[in-house]
């Protein structure tokens, strides 16, 4: 890229148009209204859990050396993830545009679960498309959607993982738009959808601050988050773009290695493009198409980086990075056992960043990690990561007990 490009936009059918031009009108409207922002404000502190806490990790400091951390722990939110903010907010939209229905695509799980549970308790129907190779590495979170009411649609396509999940929602979309609101997972797709999403989710970074304010009088030094399309990273990061002291890193999926279908991280091989309704920087083959891709976490395995994130990484204001699927494992283990607190695969790959560079930074300089989930939902991965036999002979006997 010679020129400085303008992400985002809204490149979609023409049969999608007035449907966002609603959507557009109603968002616009509900930041200005104090009976939304009453509503959404109630819905977080009272049935999400807000604020999340701000965990000193006290031991991992000391054991590393170096610059104090501390986890910002989304996985404290009702159904484990960040993911219930946005969906909350897109949850109040829906029913102010009479829609009966909630559609969501998912990865990891915690976007399906979510958007289920919101539209549970919302009254709303619930329908989430979900990649095959996503349903077999998240089972639990499948049960529970089902649990919650929601129907859930294998993706049995393409690498049946979050992207293809993203095209048939798409599609289920473009048939039922008068009854149904997409309720994409991420900062992605056309506009309004990453602004409207940054926008719910930038009470993280708020939260930050107004939590290590009180903790220790100042700013931290560097805010890092993982980055599969965004969410969480822009909710962390936002709050914090005019503040030049603060460092912004974004760290991706490096998978197993720098080839395509490796890898999940733009920073290795983003390349401009216009995909699923938006332009940004996505992993692509040489003639095009959107590249194969490769996590051990299901949430960062999409080939797609969100556009906001985008333009902060071109301008230079944020760092994106990797780290590998061995080093997100072994971050897991790392806190697990000096913090108690075990997160998911897609935020480990943030908290192996971090134990790489607080050893490089001076004592009384602070790093912020957000956890964008808990762990539980990761629990066969785990399993399977660490070769636990007993685990594995538990679900023998479970198995065999099942009838």
């Amino acid at each position: 890229m010679t020129e400085r490009e303008t992400f985002g936009g809204a490149y979609i059918p023409e049969m999608l148009w007035e449907t966002l031009q609603q959507l557009i009108a109603a968002f616009e409207k509900a930041k200005r209204d104090p009976e939304f922002q009453k509503e959404f404000r109630d819905l977080l502190k009272n049935f999400s859990g807000r604020p999340t806490p701000l965990i000193f990790a006290e031991r991992a400091t000391k054991k590393l050396g170096g610059a104090k951390i501390y986890l910002k722990n989304e996985g404290a939110n009702h159904t484990g993830a960040h993911k219930i903010t946005h969906c909350l907010g897109q949850g109040l939209l829906a029913k102010k545009l009479g829609k009966k229905m909630l559609i969501a695509e998912t990865g990891a799980g915690q976007h399906g679960v979510a958007t289920a549970t919101v539209a549970a308790k919302l009254g709303l129907e619930c329908v989430v498309f979900m990649g095959n190779e996503d349903i077999r590495r998240q089972r639990p979170n499948v049960f529970l959607m089902e649990r919650l009411g929601a129907k859930v649609i294998p993706v049995e396509y393409g690498s049946k993982t979050l992207k293809d999940a993203v095209n048939e929602a798409l599609k289920f979309w473009m048939e039922n738009l008068e009854k149904a609101h997409y309720c994409i997972g991420s900062v992605l797709g056309p506009k309004p959808y990453p602004e409207m999403n940054r926008y719910f989710q930038s009470i993280i970074g708020r939260e930050i601050r107004s939590e290590l304010q009180e903790r220790e009088g100042k700013l931290p030094d560097v805010v890092v988050a993982c980055v599969g399309g965004g969410s969480n990273a822009i909710g962390s990061f936002y709050d914090f773009v005019p503040e030049s002291s603060v460092r912004l890193i974004g760290v991706e999926a490096g998978g197993i290695g720098k080839k395509v279908g490796q890898h999940a991280s733009r920073k290795i091989a983003g390349v401009l493009g216009i995909f699923q309704g938006y332009k940004s920087l996505f992993l692509q083959t040489d003639d095009g198409q959107i590249a194969p891709t490769h996590s051990i976490s299901a949430g960062l395995d999409y080939p797609g980086l969100g556009p906001e994130l985008a333009d902060l990484y071109q301008e230079g204001r944020l760092e994106l990075t990797y780290a590998l699927d061995t080093e997100a494992v072994a971050a897991v283990d790392f806190f697990a056992k000096l913090e108690g607190v075990i997160s998911a695969l897609e935020s480990a790959h943030a908290l192996a960043h971090v134990i790489k560079i607080a050893p490089k930074m001076k004592k009384d300089h602070i790093i912020v990690a957000t956890l964008s989930g808990r762990g539980d939902k990761d629990l066969f991965n785990f399993a399977r990561a660490f070769k636990d036999k007993s685990f594995r002979d538990f679900l023998k006997d479970e198995y065999n007990r099942y009838d």
